[in-house]
């Protein structure tokens, strides 16, 4: 029965490292390819293992995609909870949102398509993770608004509708981000930093 048991362990635990692995091959080619020219074949091909293998775990190309995107959503929300909440004051959370949400899409391409690109529409997963992720991030941002709000660092007549219009503003800077091609990380935080100073106005108490 124990041997039984450890088996069973052993086997699931090969069985999540396995899909792992064709995770992590997937996000690298779907970031290069984009999801509608990005093959399993060529996944299969960056784990030395067939094609048969991928369909065992993700039945067509959309469940893999989807996989990867829930992955890089949760890295997203990983990454922009660790710097925002680790700030004192709700100036620098909110700075430290702005900053790192962009920073992070940048980097977590197959997430940005997913959550950007009207080619993607028709697959069902995708409008589901639009809404949720819109939801969480206006939630967010009214959270420290309300907090800024409280320590009079803000002067805001309507907190749910400032966090509404923040939230706007920063889909409006995606885009020029993205087609400037920015090379670094430093280069990318100065041009935030540039587009916080009009993210700020009329937020800030002065």
């Amino acid at each position: 029965m124990l041997t039984f048991k450890l088996n069973k362990s052993k086997s699931v635990k090969n069985s999540d490292e396995i899909r792992e692995q064709i995770i992590d091959a997937a996000r690298e080619v779907f970031s290069r390819y984009g999801f509608r020219k990005s093959t399993l074949d060529e996944v299969a091909m960056r784990i030395n293992k067939g094609k048969s293998s991928i369909y065992y775990y993700y039945p067509s190309k959309e469940d893999l995609f989807k996989a990867v995107v829930e992955k890089e959503t949760i890295l997203f929300k990983q990454a922009l909870f660790k710097e925002f909440s680790a700030q004192k004051t709700a100036t620098d959370k909110l700075r430290s949102y702005v900053l790192t949400r962009m920073i992070r899409f940048q980097m977590l391409a197959n997430f940005y398509e997913a959550i950007r690109s009207d080619y993607l529409s028709h697959l069902p997963f995708i409008n589901e993770i639009r809404g949720k992720y819109d939801a969480d991030e206006t939630s967010v941002i009214q959270s420290i608004i309300y907090e800024g709000i409280v320590r009079e660092e803000f002067h805001v007549e309507d907190p749910a509708l400032a966090g509404t219009a923040i939230v706007i503003a920063m889909k409006g800077l995606e885009m020029p981000l993205m087609i400037n091609e920015i090379i670094n990380e430093n280069e990318l935080r100065k041009r935030v930093e540039g587009l916080l100073k009009i993210l700020f106005y009329g937020i800030v108490k002065k």
